[in-house]
């Protein structure tokens, strides 16, 4: 039996307001309302810097006991720092992630499409920091990176490749742990809104599934998280996704779910 986490790339976005949230609601209920729809949720926000322990404590308290949230590593340690001299801030963010509890997901390091192969012996140093009883997660960017020294690597620092379907990476799935770890991404900024669903992207989500098929009997958990610029709105294309995995789809009112141009 695989347990399914799927969400999606943020949650805290005006544009959902009427399609997804009710209007009129509070933002601080906003993550509450999400939680109860979805399951799971890539936090993006920390994308931008390690939040407060009252940030973080306050997402643990408001969802549900099995929620899921896999934050992103700050930009300071994979896009700035490019792991260099980046030991602190790990440590900083790992240690504030903790006070999710058991709701702390997978930790995501997205490195940016200028992050070669080149830089492998950054990232060697870099991986005996990360705390072992914690799981991470990797995405590149960059096509050098595809090749089986990037899956021994990440099979011996027991980290999670990340499947994606996006412009930059072939669209596979490279098993490195007991778990696997699907993005959908677009290109940014390419639909002016995010409040409807501009593709139908079902076909692509069936292949998705079949591609699963072959590691489902060797994984325990499955986590998938879409963006606005996959489809056009993120909560629908997640839903119709957990449709065709035989996950319980979340609640979303007929009302709220826009239309197919």
């Amino acid at each position: 039996m695989v347990d399914w986490y799927l969400g999606t790339m943020g949650f805290n976005y005006k544009q959902w307001i009427g399609p997804f949230y009710p209007d009129g609601l509070p933002a601080r209920l906003h993550l509450t309302y999400y939680a109860e729809r979805l399951n799971a949720l890539e936090m993006d926000s920390t994308f931008y810097g390690t939040p407060s322990e009252t940030a973080v404590q306050r997402w643990a308290s408001v969802t549900p006991v099995d929620f899921k949230i896999c934050p992103k590593m700050p930009r300071i340690v994979t896009h700035e720092r490019r792991l260099v001299d980046a030991d602190g801030l790990t440590a900083e963010f790992l240690e504030r992630m903790r006070l999710l509890g058991d709701k702390l997901g997978p930790i995501l390091l997205q490195f940016p499409p200028d992050f070669s192969m080149a830089e492998v012996s950054a990232l060697i140093h870099f991986l005996p920091q990360l705390p072992q009883d914690l799981r991470y997660v990797v995405e590149f960017r960059h096509r050098s990176w595809d090749k089986p020294e990037t899956t021994v690597l990440l099979q011996t620092h027991h980290l999670c490749w990340a499947a994606v379907d996006y412009i930059y990476m072939p669209r596979r799935i490279a098993r490195t742990t007991d778990f696997l770890y699907l993005r959908f991404l677009g290109p940014r900024g390419r639909f002016p809104g995010k409040d409807r669903q501009m593709l139908d992207r079902t076909a692509e989500l069936g292949k998705w599934w079949q591609n699963l098929q072959p590691h489902l009997d060797q994984v325990k958990t499955v986590y998938g998280y879409f963006n606005d610029d996959y489809a056009g709105f993120a909560p629908l294309t997640c839903n119709r996704f957990k449709e065709i995995v035989g996950a319980d789809p979340g609640e979303i009112r007929p009302m709220q779910q826009g239309r197919l141009l």
